[in-house]
């Protein structure tokens, strides 16, 4: 049986909107979608049937809403639900075992003020061993399409692009795999973005300074990163594929080549020291920052 795309709901805004995105997603992927809500239990010994029984009729409602929202949307979707009691970092990561990707609201305002990602979204990012993507409030379909010949909205026309943040002395192939199957997925071109920083004289040893200031240090990026991507186009033909190459610090370059793309996808290495909520810090400003949905891709 195929692993199902799960999005954890809450009933915030944000997480409704994270279901629907995860609706259009499982059609895109051909799987199911499960609505997954958890809830805790504290009652004091003497109404604790009282509490767990409204605990129970509010994770009812807030699957219901959920169900509403994204039958609204996605008629056709195969659903499933599943409530479950505990603390829900830890729920989450127990359901991100058997899924296929977890996608999680996150309490966007917009574009220039970022993220305000919470504590579940994430201590699950940092710690999901599945992609995780990460939806603002407010996220629709037609913010995944380029507008129409008007400037209006539009969900008729072609996909946004889907960003690739890559890093060419250390490519990963799960990320980059996630991306193109992403961009195939919606038919749309696959930018793929480097950055690169001159290394600080100060850094140097004896003998390296001309690696400062060298003139074609960015068209030897330029070719590692077309080396890094050959095979991905020969297996994705059907791709199209752009190479942008940048001299400018990481962070700055995904937010900016993100403004204006139906995803960004980012890698997440394992912890160097125990698991905890912790990101790299390319991926912690793209979860901040970024107005479209992030996906972060687990990798070793």
């Amino acid at each position: 049986m195929q692993s199902p795309v799960v999005a954890g709901v809450d009933g915030s805004q944000e997480s409704l909107a994270a279901a629907e995105w995860a609706a259009r997603e499982a059609e895109r992927r051909g799987r199911n979608l499960r609505l997954f809500h958890a809830w805790n239990w504290h009652p004091r010994p003497s109404d604790g049937a009282r509490v767990d029984a409204a605990q129970r009729h509010l994770a009812r409602q807030v699957l219901n809403q959920a169900e509403d929202r994204v039958r609204a949307v996605c008629p056709g979707v195969r659903l499933e639900e599943e409530q479950v009691l505990g603390p829900a970092t830890t729920a989450l990561l127990r359901a991100s075992e058997h899924a296929d990707l977890l996608v999680l609201g996150s309490r966007g305002l917009s574009g220039f003020t970022g993220f305000l990602v919470g504590s579940v979204a994430l201590g699950t990012v940092a710690r999901a061993e599945c992609p995780v993507v990460l939806v603002r409030a407010g996220e629709e379909a037609s913010d995944e399409h380029l507008p129409a010949a008007d400037g209006s909205a539009s969900t008729d026309t072609g996909y946004r692009d889907v960003v690739l943040g890559l890093d060419v002395a250390v490519p990963c192939d799960e990320v980059i795999e996630f991306a193109f199957e992403e961009a195939r997925l919606r038919r749309s071109r696959l930018r793929a973005v480097y950055a690169w920083q001159e290394p600080s004289a100060l850094g140097l040893g004896p003998g390296e300074i001309s690696l400062v200031d060298d003139p074609g240090r960015a068209d030897e990026w330029q070719g590692f990163l077309s080396a890094v991507l050959q095979v991905w186009r020969d297996k994705y033909p059907d791709v199209e594929v752009v190479e942008t190459v940048v001299q400018e610090k990481p962070s700055t370059a995904l937010v900016r080549a993100a403004s204006q793309a139906s995803l960004l996808v980012v890698g997440r290495r394992p912890p160097g020291r125990p698991a905890g909520p912790r990101t790299g810090p390319v991926t912690h400003a793209a979860i901040h920052h970024v107005g479209c949905p992030v996906a972060v891709v687990f990798h070793d």
